[in-house]
């Protein structure tokens, strides 16, 4: 592959998918969400010589004409665009339907019409809802705990019978829990650290007792690269996972310890998943993307916590610290 289209590439994790890959000679488009102010998302962002190496390409991947006509010319497509917020899928799953399967359709048919040689689809890691059983391999049995994490396996499986009924070269990308740079305060260190940084001692939070297994967002655009650049990898679906876990409460006091140790946690009501919808434990098993590539991650955990806080802290205007945000 030599020129690759990235949905969702104003994005957090598509915006540094898009450097990476133009870091490793790629010539990229990146298909962003249109909207009037004619922002691009993260990747306006970047330094302008970088920006002068992508071709921008404004749309929605609910549209499938659009998705066709950006996937023209192209070898691969990296699609990861994506509603990912949970809570926001119990009021809204709707939109979830509309943009996490029916987007991906509109992808897998534009790449079937269009010949592509490589479709890299993006899972989650919440496809696998609470731990039966650790480290959660690529065989670990679905569960569909939020509206937001059943349309990602209904896309993954929309994948799957595309492969397996059109022999489209897919491979199901599934990243356990992404953070750095440029990422939402949907997401729970974002929110820790820009409550911090603001200057709060009193830290908002959900549950503390759920556990997680955390990707530094440089690492995880590593393995999406290697798994595309792999022909053993075509028709499988592959974590990317560190194969390491913290609880959401260990993780918040070392974050606290960082920037303000005098700081407390106090629960939030609204930040509680319903309780039959809380993923209690993800830890995943990187055994599969090592055997089929060399990918394996570079950051340790505080090296990665160490540049997340140093960015947002130089870009706290970006955030509001003050509200929930969905």
């Amino acid at each position: 592959m030599k020129k690759v289209l990235v949905t969702g590439a104003d994005g957090f994790i598509g915006s540094h998918l898009v450097e990476s890959l133009l870091e490793k000679g790629y010539e990229v488009k990146a298909f962003t969400m249109y909207n009037s102010f004619n922002t691009w998302g993260w990747l306006d962002a970047l330094p302008k010589d970088k920006l002068d190496q992508i071709e921008i390409f404004s749309g929605d991947v609910r549209d499938p004409n659009g998705v066709r006509e950006a996937l023209k010319g192209m070898d691969g497509i990296f699609h990861l665009a994506a509603l990912i917020a949970i809570p926001f899928s119990y009021h809204s799953p709707d939109s979830y339907v509309d943009t996490n399967i029916k987007g991906t359709l509109n992808v897998l048919q534009a790449a079937r019409e269009l010949g592509t040689e490589r479709i890299m689809i993006t899972s989650t890691s919440e496809v696998y809802g609470t731990a039966q059983y650790v480290p959660i391999d690529e065989k670990h049995p679905f569960q569909g705990q939020s509206p937001y994490s059943a349309t990602k396996i209904g896309a993954d499986r929309l994948a799957e019978s595309f492969y397996r009924s059109f022999n489209l070269p897919v491979s199901i990308v599934r990243p356990f829990n992404t953070y750095g740079p440029r990422q939402s305060a949907r997401a729970v260190i974002p929110t820790i650290i820009t409550q911090l940084l603001s200057g709060k001692e009193e830290i908002k939070l959900g549950s503390l007792t759920p556990t997680r297994d955390f990707n530094y967002v440089k690492d995880t655009a590593a393995g999406f690269i290697a798994i595309a650049e792999s022909d053993q990898t075509i028709g499988e679906e592959i974590n990317i996972a560190t194969q390491q876990e913290i609880s959401i409460g260990e993780l918040a006091g070392e974050i606290i310890n960082q920037i303000n140790p005098k700081a407390r946690i106090i629960c939030d009501e609204q930040r509680l998943r319903p309780e039959k919808s809380e993923v209690n434990r993800l830890l995943g098993s990187n055994e599969k993307i090592k055997r089929l590539t060399k990918w394996a991650p570079r950051y340790t955990f505080e090296q990665g916590i160490k540049e997340t806080i140093e960015w947002i802290e130089k870009n706290i205007g970006s955030y509001k610290a003050d509200l929930y945000n969905l």
